[in-house]
């Protein structure tokens, strides 16, 4: 009776598992839009986030500036 019980369980488990829909991803918001939102809570760390993206932000001005000149160069 026991052992009837749990194979009837296991597969009641495996089946409810394998269901035949896809999960629909809730990612509305790209990485970069996550973390300008979290830079502007106030909670600890929140900061150095905002930081971190004027960072990011400066170095790709500074690589699309030299990726022109470079692209400027007579060949």
């Amino acid at each position: 009776m026991r052992w009837t019980l749990l194979v009837a369980a296991s597969v009641l488990v495996l089946a409810a598992g394998c269901s035949g829909e896809k999960a629909k991803s809730t990612k509305t918001l790209t990485e970069r839009q996550r973390d300008s939102v979290l830079s502007q809570a106030r909670i600890p760390g929140a900061g150095a986030v905002g930081h971190a993206l004027n960072a990011s932000d400066r170095e790709a001005s500074r690589a699309a500036t030299v990726d022109a000149m470079v692209d400027s160069l007579p060949r």
